[in-house]
């Protein structure tokens, strides 16, 4: 189930920022991803001492703690979904470096009307918490957008 959930994630090798569910029910996710050290946004994100960007960060929390999330919501009714981030406030604690490993893990906060409201939480491979956050989203049937 976890990699037919990842298999439906509507992103390109290039945009694609979960490598591993380790975890997913209706109540929320978990799942892994490691920044490979040659993403472009590397060169240029301070040159000379490279982080990881913001943005960048949101996304992986958003890719594995809502969409996967609300890919596993929906499957019982057996539909292809369209999520769209709709809101996010996201505090940033620690840098999170080329090469470094990520978990996220994504709780249900609530699902309701299509919109998908989860509490996240990112950490690299030591524990500590690099940032936190709740984000939203509307999740839309492709066909009925």
């Amino acid at each position: 189930m976890k990699k037919e959930i990842i298999a439906q994630l509507p992103y390109g090798k290039s945009f694609l920022f979960v490598d591993e569910l380790l975890h997913i029910d209706e109540n929320g996710v978990t799942g892994t991803y490691t920044y490979d050290e040659k993403l472009p946004f590397y060169e240029s994100h301070f040159k000379d001492h490279p982080v990881t960007p913001a943005v960048i960060l949101t996304e992986t929390m958003a890719q594995i703690g809502l969409v996967c999330l609300g890919i596993y919501l929906l499957k019982e009714i057996n539909q292809n979904v369209s999520i769209a981030m709709t809101s996010n406030a996201i505090d940033f604690l620690k840098p999170v470096y080329p090469g470094e490993q990520v978990t996220v893990t994504s709780e249900k906060v609530y699902f309701r009307f299509n919109k998908l409201n989860c509490k996240v939480i990112m950490e690299n491979t030591t524990g500590e918490i690099v940032c936190k956050g709740n984000i939203s989203g509307m999740l839309i049937s492709k066909g009925h957008e």
